[in-house]
């Protein structure tokens, strides 16, 4: 049982470090590192963070009430706020349950993303060959562009995992049983449908 509980917290602290780096990446496209306020697009940001991971931050409002907030500062409160959520969540159902779901995920998403890495590696290896004749040693370019794969392989699982976790919704069992009771309505409603043909 303390082994469980050791995985539960390790696994719980591995889609944590998903989560923050695949926010980060998220801010970043907007708002740059080391960059001036003239340069961030926080309308975009906010946009983005609403529609694709259901976090609404008001970031033009921090700004506008801060005198000196950095890029930095931008991406600790929408990682903040992220985490935040994703608590609320776990909160709502349960640690013990929802560290299947995690784990379920996390394996679901490296077991498809690994098997079409495989497939680029194979495909990569049959036309290595070929960068000879650019007076280029294909054995070097072969691990280079092998590692460009194995790092956007990391970089899918991340954003996978990420965007499953915080957009997941959790329903009570009498919003399950209402959400069926609509269904069955919905499809009484068209089995009630009768098609006629003139001829």
């Amino acid at each position: 049982q303390r082994n469980e509980i050791l995985e539960a917290d390790s696994l719980t602290e591995q889609i944590a470090n998903l989560r923050r780096a695949a926010i980060t990446d998220v801010v970043r496209a907007q708002v740059p590192a080391e960059s001036l306020e003239e340069q961030w697009d926080l309308d975009a940001l906010q946009r983005a963070l609403k529609d694709e991971w259901q976090l609404d931050v008001d970031l033009k409002a921090k700004v506008a009430g801060s005198d000196s907030i950095t890029d930095d500062d931008i991406v600790d409160q929408v990682t903040a706020a992220a985490d935040t959520m994703f608590k609320a969540k776990v909160e709502q159902v349960g640690a013990e349950q929802f560290t299947p779901f995690m784990r379920m995920v996390l394996l679901q998403s490296i077991d498809t993303h690994w098997r079409e890495h495989l497939a680029a590696l194979d495909y990569l290896r049959q036309g290595i060959h070929l960068r000879g004749y650019a007076q280029k040693n294909p054995k070097q370019e072969y691990k280079r562009e092998a590692f460009e794969l194995f790092s956007q392989l990391l970089d899918l699982v991340k954003m996978e995992v990420t965007r499953v976790m915080m957009t997941v919704r959790i329903q009570s069992q009498e919003e399950a049983q209402q959400a069926a009771e609509a269904i069955e309505e919905r499809s009484e409603r068209i089995s009630n449908v009768t098609y006629t043909h003139p001829n």
